[in-house]
């Protein structure tokens, strides 16, 4: 019988193949598919697809591939989509072109034989339409056929590649594309950047994604059959599915090699003895296919292999035959069929070996660079050169691949080619230093002679500005830390101003401090200098520091100035922060309309101006417009800013601004009452990126929701997570605010006052920065009815009094000339009201008037308003009619939450005061002895109990006072007393606590565990 390396037969994924082809069925139907497979390394991801895409090209489908360039950590931007857009080319000719008309020289970016992307200046072509022209240029492809097109290895992906796709499949409409994307599961450690990528994707409807688990026994027989030609002997394909667990590329190897014990156990030995076996000729062509990358085109083999083209041939070809290597998609290259097999020959490598070849690589590429796709061509000679041990050779050529990657918009891959020249730099003597390229593009840097090299200040900033874009504070924070140690200020005052602004950047956003001190040097370095770009660029980000810390006069000349100064000096992107920053300190000083619409208008100007999106500050424009909005009260419209800024955020790339504007948007969603989308929104919030604030406020949010549900011990989760982020010393001063309220809220409902003060207590310490007024409005009525829920609850009610003046005195210092403000102040008055025993109808019915009349209201605040009036009017012997009503509203709008906690506080009242909230009748009438009884006292019957009897001794069971109970039940204290002594009597008990002793035993009153002492509250 006939034996194969690789078994002809597919084996299992019946069901994956059967997604895949409806998948496929779909998009042939015009709609577009995406499919994420993961699976570890060689669980088959690679076999499953090459099936399904020769069934797809057998139907008629356009396919073509594109792999993730394994290149450590050298970046190597937009591989996959380079590649899959050359391999359409080379499939369609001209009709690509055709469909890319009128944007050729933009998507040369990714596809150089399209047109000249020239060395254009920044922002000649944004991020954002870079983007969309690719995603509309395959859109217009798929048109009249089917295209199928297969990202591989993901995890080996560049942050730009990633964000692509995750643009791609958001935005792409009706068409006929289908698109595959394989990562390996065992490669996603903790903190591997694809982790967060993947669960973003887990969020989108239109994203399937497919895990390749291990062949059962039986499929490992079958595949063992399929390779032998015969089936295995049951001993040996036992042997072999205990040693491979399931997994097929090692039956292969274990098969191959006979199934035996022979073969060592060490993974790395059982890869390499089928190299082991080949000709010294073969060995050594795929020890340098190796070491070149996750593939290797055939010309670029040819010269490094230095051995006559018949000699390489015969090589490949018995490594091709033997299953190890296998040619490219496009046809031009090679790869290793599995990277396994690929990293084994590489660990096996000496470290003279890889310098070797990997110099052999590099001066291949210097001789001619036509060997390579333009695209790669910096960032591979770089790669090589570098791993050749040739710093002098190896600077240039990063220096040149980091301009590649920022003119891609790649930040994080420019960074780390900047990374990698600075630590390059001191290795490479000054001769060559001074023939590298003059600096780079550098936002707001003095400029520099374009004809002279960059420089090693030059270098940093480049670093510096390429970690604010790519979201990396901790890097910036580095960086400027070594440029200033560098720089002489006297001598070079801008420059040092300029690096110090952008360390106060860094410092607020690790939490290290506000930045004040940062700032307060690079106002004092451009003192007494000539108006400049440097001087706008400082004024700019002090105006900006104030408007978040200390806004006033102050505040609005800082950012004037700036504004003036980046006109005379042609600063757009420094003039439209400024006036963002003038915008919102407008608002904020009481003309809200006004900045707001300026607000909007500033943004959208900053969206249509031809400057880097990043250096434009779009993310703080969209972050900080949503937030404003929420922040005054204009909830539907902060929602919908919210989803806007998200898109626009998957445009222009800026990951770092998403955690903030899902926390943003979460707490809107809750204030309206789409408490599942916020959750959804505050989980993403709270787990996605390495930026700690947005994260501590989102586990802060989610915690105060998962109360409003009832589920306390989610909430104290949700309190663990805020405080971890706290302690870890990332997390500045005024975002403990939040963690705070939640503390006290979690002490307060788990019956702990005493606690609960003392989180006030920290949450009232200091002065809150401005731009969280409104939180405050809302925190301390919560703090208020803290101390009205516990009144007259011993020990509870010793220093209620000094509390409830400490409230006072913080919202005294608070401003409350916007609506939401004042409506904080309403509702604070009406809490104080309760916790002073002097509760009154007409303090709720202001509450609730000042809810109804914004926009839109927390619906959760509004309902408990209702609650609260029903309550002071049944007190006072208002309208019954009336309080019903409230509460039918209040209970209607509670079932719609899933405001547990309120619903059951509403039906406890209207219990209590005989009113039915079910909308089948009015007020009831005080029953009976007896009505409705059996139902109330348990199987053991009413031991003679009134109703009204049965009400007040749940109240003693819960070890009420006379006047708890009389509040309670809206009764006089003399009417509770005479209600307890009866009880006492029928129950035959001389003590309050043998009557509750007994009601339990004999179920006469089942006491809730959430039943408070008045009820719910609302934060």
């Amino acid at each position: 019988m006939r034996s194969h390396r690789v078994s002809p037969v597919f084996v299992g994924r019946a069901g994956e193949l059967t997604q895949l082809r409806q998948g496929l069925a779909r998009a042939q139907q015009g709609e577009p598919q995406a499919l994420v497979i993961g699976g570890e390394a060689g669980v088959g991801k690679s076999r499953l697809l090459a099936e399904f895409t020769a069934h797809a090209a057998g139907l008629g489908a356009l396919t073509a591939t594109g792999g993730c360039v394994e290149l450590g950590t050298d970046g190597l931007p937009f591989a996959p989509v380079a590649a899959i857009l050359r391999s359409l080319h080379r499939q369609l000719g001209d009709a690509l072109p055709g469909a890319a008309a009128g944007q050729e020289n933009e998507l040369a970016r990714l596809l150089p034989e399209l047109g000249d992307s020239g060395h254009a200046p920044p922002g000649e072509v944004d991020r954002a339409l870079l983007f969309e022209f690719t995603t509309r240029l395959l859109e217009r492809l798929a048109t009249d056929r089917t295209i199928v097109v297969t990202v591989e290895d993901l995890h080996w992906s560049d942050r730009s590649t990633r964000e692509l796709l995750g643009y791609l499949f958001r935005s792409v409409n009706r068409s006929r594309l289908m698109v595959l994307v394989t990562y390996r599961t065992d490669d996603i450690h903790r903190r591997h950047p694809l982790r967060p990528f993947l669960a973003e994707l887990d969020r989108l409807r239109s994203v399937q994604r497919i895990e390749l688990t291990r062949l059962s026994h039986p499929e490992v027989s079958a595949q063992m059959a399929g390779i032998q030609g015969a089936q295995p002997d049951p001993a040996v394909a036992r042997s072999v599915f205990t040693r491979s667990e399931g997994n097929p590329f090692f039956v292969e190897e274990l098969t191959a090699g006979g199934g035996s014990g022979d073969i060592s156990d060490s993974l790395r030995d059982l890869l390499l003895v089928r190299v082991e076996a080949l000709p010294e000729s073969t060995q050594e062509v795929l020890r340098i296919v190796a070491e070149g990358g996750s593939s290797v085109e055939h010309v670029l083999l040819s010269a490094v292999a230095r051995c006559s083209e018949n000699e390489l041939l015969t090589a490949l070809r018995d490594a091709v035959g033997n299953n190890l290597l296998v040619p490219t998609d496009d046809g031009d290259g090679y790869r290793f069929r599995h990277a396994l097999m690929r990293e084994a020959v590489v660990d096996d490598l000496l470290p003279g070996e890889r310098a070797r070849l990997n110099r052999r690589y590099a001066e291949a590429l210097e001789e001619s660079g036509h060997l390579v796709p333009d695209d790669q061509l910096a960032a591979r000679k770089a790669r090589y050169w570098h791993l050749a041990g040739e710093p002098s050779r190896a600077l240039p050529a990063v220096l040149d691949a980091a301009v590649q990657a920022r003119r891609r918009y790649a930040y994080a891959e420019q960074l780390r080619l900047l990374e990698r020249a600075v630590e390059l730099w001191d290795g490479v003597p000054k001769e060559v230093r001074r023939t590298l390229r003059p600096a780079d593009h550098i936002e707001s840097f003095p400029a520099t002679d374009p004809e002279q090299p960059l420089r090693f200040r030059d270098l940093l900033a480049e670093a510096v500005q390429a970690a604010r874009q790519s979201g990396q504070p901790d890097l910036a924070w580095a960086l400027t830390k070594q440029a200033l140690r560098l720089l002489d200020e006297q001598e070079d005052p801008l420059r040092a101003a300029w690096f110090w602004v952008n360390r106060s950047r860094a410092r607020d956003q690790l939490g290290r401090g506000n930045g004040l001190e940062e700032l307060e040097r690079a106002r004092a370095l451009i003192s007494g200098l000539p108006p400049s770009l440097g001087h706008a660029h400082v004024l700019a980000a002090v105006a900006s520091w104030q408007a978040v810390n200390h806004p006033g006069p102050d505040s609005f000349g800082f950012a004037e100035r700036a504004i003036e100064m980046a006109r005379v000096t042609g600063a757009v992107s420094v003039e439209l922060h400024a006036r963002f920053t003038l915008a919102n300190l407008k608002a904020d000083a009481g003309d809200v309309d006004g900045g707001l619409a300026e607000m909007r208008a500033v943004r959208d100007q900053m969206l249509q101006v031809r400057i880097p999106p990043s250096s434009n500050n779009i993310g703080r424009a969209l972050v900080n417009f949503a937030g404003a909005l929420a922040r005054y009260g204009w909830l539907r419209e902060a929602r919908d800013a919210a989803d806007e800024g998200l898109e626009l955020c998957d445009r222009f790339g800026l990951s770092e601004a998403k955690p903030w504007l899902q926390a943003n948007r979460g707490s809107v969603l809750t204030d309206l009452g789409e408490w599942t989308a916020a959750e959804e929104a505050l989980t993403y919030a709270a787990d996605t990126g390495a930026e700690p604030r947005p994260r501590s406020s989102a586990h802060a949010q989610l915690g105060l929701l998962r109360l409003s549900r009832g589920d306390v011990e989610g909430a104290e989760r949700a309190l663990a997570e805020v405080r971890a982020l706290i302690d870890s010393g990332e997390v500045p001063p005024q975002y403990r605010l939040p963690e705070a309220w939640l503390a006290m809220e979690v002490s307060a409902a788990t019956g702990r006052t005493a606690e609960a003060r003392a989180h006030l207590a920290r949450a009232l310490e200091g002065e809150p920065p401005p731009y969280l007024t409104t939180l405050m409005w809302r925190l301390l009525p919560a703090a208020a009815a803290v101390e009205a829920d516990a009144r007259g609850a011993a020990p509870s009610s010793d220093g209620a009094g000094e509390v409830l003046g400490r409230i006072q005195a913080a919202a005294s210092r608070l401003p409350t000339n916007i609506e939401p403000w004042a409506t904080g102040e309403i509702h604070l008055r009406a809490e104080r009201a309760r916790a002073e025993g002097e509760d009154r109808p007409e303090h709720w019915e202001r509450l609730i008037e000042a809810l109804e009349a914004p926009r839109a209201t927390s619906v959760l605040t509004l309902a408990y308003a209702r609650r609260r009036l029903a309550e002071a009017l049944i007190a006072r012997g208002g309208s019954r009619r009336a309080a019903a009503e409230q509460l039918r509203s209040a209970r209607a709008a509670a079932d719609r939450l899933g405001a547990t906690p309120l619903r059951a506080d509403i039906d406890r009242l209207a219990k209590r005061a005989r009113l039915d909230v079910t909308g089948t009748g009015g007020s009831r009438r005080p029953g009976r002895a007896g009505g409705g009884a059996g139902t109330d006292a348990g199987p053991d019957g009413t031991m003679g109990l009134t109703a009204r009897e049965r009400d007040v001794l749940s109240l003693v069971a819960e070890g009420r006072s006379n006047r708890q109970i009389a509040e309670a039940l809206y009764i006089a204290p003399k009417t509770a007393s005479v209600h307890v002594s009866n009880i006492l009597a029928k129950l035959e008990v001389s003590s309050r606590g043998e009557a509750a002793a007994l009601a339990h035993r004999l179920r006469l009153v089942q006491v809730s565990s959430d039943q408070g002492v008045s009820g719910e509250r609302r934060r």
